[in-house]
């Protein structure tokens, strides 16, 4: 249908099937016929035709003008994803607050810096996103993944750092080992979508051990998570690489550091691998390029 719409479209820019027919390099019987077969599937007649003049009817002037406007888009939609044409336009992304703040804005001047045609929106928050109801390129997300209908690709891992404010283990004192975790408080971070409060864990003599302190607070903001911590309000666990400007400042401590913990997954949803977009292709590149340069430092 749209090869129809192309040649009668030259016909009437033309006002000639033989001068339509020498723009498309076809036989003009091939192009008479594909106009007479468009007005036939529209049940209209789209041109007034003489041995010597072509005029288009009032019903061909609106076919017309509907016709070259879908023709330029599907123009315009091809030339956009050709390998020719650089990545652009509009990238909607979703991350987490802890990991927006301390990984994704420092680099993002970068991404900006090798695709300039790409405008980002970026939503940053700590609840689940919908990609297909909020209009959503795609997700960053932490931790282990339910079961879901979207493409997921892993593209690393974040370590976690136990730590409390200066002022709060000045009044209940520093935990030693993983089981003295039961006389201190802490505030705990909980998932939005499930109320689930999050276990600490730890690896101790090879083995993953879990603990959970007993509740100061419970927030389901990361942004609030941290300053519950930095006022003394509880011991907490979060990002590394999110708290430890707070750790180098002297305004947090770290605490059992002879334990290590267990790291946190970073994975990234998209809903269909075969229509990805170039601009959410380069992202997930580059995004996963980052965090292979972070492993091996």
């Amino acid at each position: 249908m749209l090869e129809l719409m192309e040649i009668f479209v030259q016909v009437v820019e033309l006002r000639s099937f033989t001068r339509a027919a020498d723009a498309l390099q076809l036989h003009r019987p091939a192009v008479s016929k594909s106009v007479k077969q468009l007005e036939d599937t529209l049940g209209i007649k789209l041109l007034h035709r003489t041995t010597r003049s072509l005029s288009v009817t009032a019903e061909g002037e609106e076919i017309y003008l509907r016709a070259k406007a879908l023709l330029t888009d599907v123009g315009e939609m091809m030339a956009s994803y050709s390998p020719s044409q650089p990545p652009h336009g509009e990238l909607r992304i979703d991350a987490p607050l802890a990991l927006t703040h301390s990984i994704l804005i420092p680099r993002l001047a970068d991404f900006q810096a090798l695709y300039p045609q790409i405008t980002i929106v970026l939503t940053a928050s700590d609840r689940l996103t919908d990609l297909i109801t909020e209009g959503v390129d795609c997700v960053i997300r932490l931790g282990e993944l339910a079961d879901s209908n979207f493409i997921s690709r892993r593209i690393g891992d974040l370590q976690m750092v136990t730590c409390a404010a200066p002022s709060y283990l000045k009044t209940y004192g520093t935990p030693m080992t993983p089981d003295d975790l039961a006389d201190h408080k802490a505030v705990h971070f909980f998932s939005e979508h499930s109320r689930d409060v999050q276990d600490w864990k730890f690896v101790v003599n090879g083995e993953v051990v879990s603990r959970r302190p007993p509740d100061s607070l419970r927030v389901n903001n990361s942004d609030v998570l941290l300053s519950c911590g930095l006022a003394g309000l509880g011991m907490l666990q979060a990002l590394r690489t999110a708290l430890e400007p707070y750790i180098a400042a002297g305004r947090l401590t770290e605490v059992l550091a002879d334990y290590a913990t267990v790291t946190k997954p970073v994975s990234i949803l998209y809903p269909d691998r075969r229509y990805l977009p170039p601009k959410v292709r380069v992202f997930i590149d580059w995004l996963s390029e980052l965090f292979n340069q972070r492993h091996q430092r």
